[in-house]
């Protein structure tokens, strides 16, 4: 979020030993599932530990996804400043503590609140920050086994928040900005707005950062300050062969090198859209690249790449291969552009074409007239909708218990507890359709309120909205379409910059989010109905563009929509 709004936007050498001959094998199948392979001189990166599935202390959780339900992992890494790996471990509502230097040996579990079900964490000198639409503080000094204290954190440094919007962690724009956007049917056509960001770095502690995009589109000039020395001061260009996407400042090292998270986002036609960590040394040359191995099959997590103490950019592996962590290999770079390695043949991911004439037909004669401002004034009531949890919509106890997803029940984890309390937002529900007003009706009535147990059957005793339905519902569909029937009503947009207020971001058999607008660091700003990043409701999201491509994404529109 840019400076003239008042919001201030983001701000031991590792153990290799023991499993050099796993890291070459499951490495190797990582890029092959991925959007790209590294150049032919590049190392492979190195698996520095990996996870079994389950609940013990050397065990993730994960729960299976299905169709149109993507499943939920870990869901981000952390290395902090005392040298620890730290791994949030969603499923079973914990964080894994590693030894940095030691990440084989068993990890210490803090065991959350059973309330707080976050989907971030960062470490700020001595403390544990969790997010879950807000910050939290841990206290992580308690004995036992039982969970550790958490507390909202009502006044937040400019350091913690940065460091939660580097991967999208950030309150959404307000409801008047969402509206305006929509009904001027704005586009990412122009971000030279300075961004103002902090972070608290291994060499130089507290920093300042402010980014100056260029015009071109491609390039913007970064000045890292150091707080406690002003004149240290680090200034370097960061340029991309296309379009440049989020730029973040992960790091400056103790030897001066500053880590960057960069995303360059092209038309489809000129390649898929790729994220990097770009390491700028202490004249700021660009001398090292790291290439993220995000591929379709990647789990969604919403901080999955840290800088390690000592300067390894690690990344969080979660896909149907296993968990694990990666140290990545870094290639030397071509120029001062952070470029591409050769694209993999068939690498590009197969972007779904329009349906036959007579499905768009039927299609025709089942919706009503809809405009983009419509269709997100519709997505922002149902994320807004207060009501209130009765004991008839909350259901007995114990509740339902969910095929294969351990302990999780029927209810949705928002509504954990919230018997006589206000909440917001419409509860997901596999496989219900119908709109907020008709929602709001039933519940009064006292029906059961959302269903996130995927892998059964879905029910016909509750009430809520699923993914594809929200998305349907806001473009003002008389039916369900799914995300396998979307392309047949939609095309694939060609360059994702083209994206518009009510367009969508649909994977075909996964989710699809109803796009809201670009955010001026250029991220997107989407609402959705999830599982996993809403916690079991509607709701907004910022995640970087580059991500949600790189993991089969389709930016496409709705062929009836109207501008106005």
């Amino acid at each position: 979020m840019n400076a003239s709004d008042g919001t201030l936007r983001n701000s031991s050498s590792l153990a290799r030993a023991g499993l050099a001959r796993a890291g070459r094998v499951v490495a190797a199948a990582l890029l092959v599932s991925g959007l790209f392979a590294m150049a032919a001189e590049a190392q492979q990166p190195k698996v520095l530990r990996q996870f079994g599935l389950g609940s013990d202390k050397n065990s993730i959780g994960v729960t299976p996804g299905n169709g149109d339900v993507e499943p939920t992992g870990p869901s981000a890494i952390y290395a902090g400043r005392d040298g620890r790996i730290y791994l949030l471990d969603q499923v079973n509502g914990r964080i894994l503590s590693m030894d940095g230097g030691k990440p084989v040996d068993a990890p210490d579990a803090l065991q959350l609140p059973e309330d707080l079900i976050p989907q971030d964490l960062v470490a700020i000198k001595d403390r544990l920050y969790v997010w879950d639409g807000q910050v939290h503080a841990l206290d992580t000094k308690e004995s036992g086994e039982g969970p550790v204290a958490a507390r909202a954190v009502s006044a937040v440094d400019d350091v913690t928040r940065s460091a939660f919007a580097q991967m999208g962690s950030q309150a959404p724009s307000s409801e008047a900005e969402v509206v305006s956007a929509a009904g001027r049917a704005a586009s990412a056509d122009a971000f030279d707005t300075p961004i103002k960001q902090f972070a608290n770095s291994h060499g130089l502690g507290p920093v300042d950062i402010e980014i100056l995009p260029k015009k071109d589109g491609k390039s913007a000039v970064v000045e890292v300050r150091a707080q406690n020395d002003p004149l240290n001061l680090h200034r370097f260009e960061v340029k991309v062969k296309h379009r440049l996407g989020a730029v973040e400042i992960l790091d400056v090292s103790a030897k001066g090198g500053v880590y960057v998270f960069t995303e360059n986002i092209p038309p489809t036609k000129d390649g898929a859209s790729v994220a990097y960590v770009a390491r700028y040394d202490g004249r700021g040359r660009l001398d090292a690249i790291y290439d993220l191995p995000i591929g379709p099959d990647q789990f969604p997590s919403r901080r999955f790449v840290t800088i390690a103490e000592n300067g390894d950019v690690l990344y969080l592996k979660s896909d149907s291969t296993g968990v694990g962590i990666l140290d990545l290999a870094r290639r030397t770079p071509k120029g001062g552009i952070v470029d591409s390695p050769p694209v993999a043949k068939g690498a590009a991911p197969v972007l779904a074409g329009p349906g036959d004439a007579a499905a768009e037909q039927a299609v025709i004669t089942a919706v009503r007239p809809g405009t983009r401002l419509g269709a997100i004034q519709i997505g922002l009531a149902f994320e807004g909708l207060k009501w209130t949890v009765t004991p008839q919509n909350y259901g007995p106890n114990p509740d339902t218990q969910c095929t294969g997803f351990g302990d999780r029940t029927r209810r949705p984890g928002y509504l954990e507890g919230k018997v006589g309390q206000e909440v917001r937002g419409v509860p997901y529900c596999w496989g219900c359709f119908g709109s907020f007003v008709t929602f709001k009706r039933q519940v009064d009535r006292g029906a059961l309120a959302g269903n996130w147990c995927t892998k059964d059957n879905p029910r016909r005793d509750v009430v809520g909205v699923d993914c594809s339905a929200f998305v349907s519902q806001c473009w003002g569909l008389q039916r369900q379409y799914t995300t396998a029937d979307i392309p047949s009503i939609t095309e694939v947009l060609a360059d994702p910059w083209s994206l518009k207020p009510g367009d969508a971001l649909n994977k075909p058999g996964s989710h699809v989010m109803l796009f809201v607008k670009f955010t001026p660091d250029r991220k997107a700003e989407v609402l959705e109905a999830s599982t996993g990043g809403c916690n079991g409701r509607v709701c907004r999201n910022v995640y970087p563009l580059s991500v949600l491509l790189a993991r089969g994404y389709q930016p496409v529109r709705y062929k009836a929509l109207k501008d106005q």
